[in-house]
């Protein structure tokens, strides 16, 4: 890999999580079994039991998802950097970082503002305040933000993110959601739309009391200063060095929408090569049949890029298949 290469980590969020997610790392590469073993102190629990073993009905509990994809996403990433760093251990140094949602602290912990401990234990009490405060629940929309955020708001609901320019997602009350269907299906008959499997509305206004308690588990974490950029879900443009103001911006980022293709658009204009690692989707039951979270994503924003010049290349490392791709290429 070129020295001179400018890179850009990526971190999926919830809904990239599967029963057995980790497992092939995990039995192939000390550097996988260490980070596991390191969660599981911190978190007071066998964390690899709970990824390799549990069914989908555990994994897919927010207060468990938001741990298993912080330690899988992190153990993607130091595999990687063990694999190609040499005797450091260490990757090369990235240009900026991103995540979507729950991925913004992988991001974070990758540029040294958290360490990985701390992460943990943020996650850890964001997934419980989540699952046990928040409400309603979550549609995809094929529509662009203005139109969304128009329909939301005539339906008591709001908008939860924005993944691409044709695809927003909204959070409500199920009544609410139902309504709003309704009415896009009058006025879009030929736009689809999909419910996902949440326990809550969130980055909309029913997370506002989980937040709210969040908030006292920010303000008592030790962060630093990134080591490189890392972008924000709530500005959709990079985090500043003020550790203050990241705090308040992840617990803005609690019931504000995440504006994810803000985030792509800055990272595919500033890197050379765009690396995702973590996580995976597809209905095969293994860790090697699963496919990149972001891929389609990533890609769609790929080809969207503006100019002459080629677009960034894309990696993913989130199995034992990928990583030796990755390092072939």
């Amino acid at each position: 890999m070129p020295q001179h290469q400018k890179i850009a980590y990526l971190f999926p969020g919830q809904g990239a999580q599967y029963p057995g997610i980790g497992k092939d790392l995990h039995q192939s590469l000390e550097v996988v079994r260490d980070t596991y073993a390191e969660a599981g102190d911190v978190l007071g629990y066998d964390i690899a039991g709970l990824s390799f073993n549990a069914d989908a009905s555990q994994i897919n509990l927010t207060r468990h998802t938001q741990p298993v994809l912080l330690t899988h996403s992190i153990a993607c990433l130091r595999a990687w950097a063990r694999q190609t760093g040499g005797d450091s251990g260490d990757a090369q140094p990235a240009a900026m970082a991103a995540g979507h949602s729950l991925g913004e602290y992988c991001a974070l912990v990758s540029a040294g503002a958290l360490d990985f401990g701390q992460a943990l234990r943020l996650v850890k009490r964001r997934g419980e305040l989540m699952g046990e405060y928040g409400r309603g629940e979550m549609e995809a929309l094929m529509l662009d933000f203005e139109t969304a955020a128009d329909l939301a708001g005539r339906h008591h609901c709001g908008v939860a993110a924005c993944n691409l320019p044709g695809q927003t997602v909204v959070g409500g009350t199920p009544e609410d959601l139902d309504a709003l269907l309704r009415d896009m299906a009058a006025r879009f008959p030929r736009k689809r739309s999909a419910r996902l499997k949440t326990e809550g509305a969130f980055h909309t206004h029913h997370m506002i009391e989980a937040a709210m308690r969040f908030r006292e588990t920010l303000a008592e974490a030790e962060f630093r200063a990134p080591r490189f950029a890392v972008l924000s879900n709530f500005t959709g443009d990079f985090h500043d060095s003020d550790v203050e103001a990241i705090k308040s911006r992840l617990f803005l980022q609690l019931f504000n929408p995440v504006l994810w293709h803000k985030n792509l658009t800055r990272a595919v204009a500033g890197a050379d090569l765009l690396m995702e690692f973590g996580g995976g989707l597809g209905k095969g039951e293994t860790p090697d049949s699963k496919r990149p979270a972001l891929e389609g994503m990533v890609n769609k924003t790929r080809q969207m890029r503006e100019g002459t010049d080629p677009p960034p290349a894309y990696l993913p490392v989130i199995n034992t298949r990928t990583l030796a791709d990755a390092m072939g290429r």
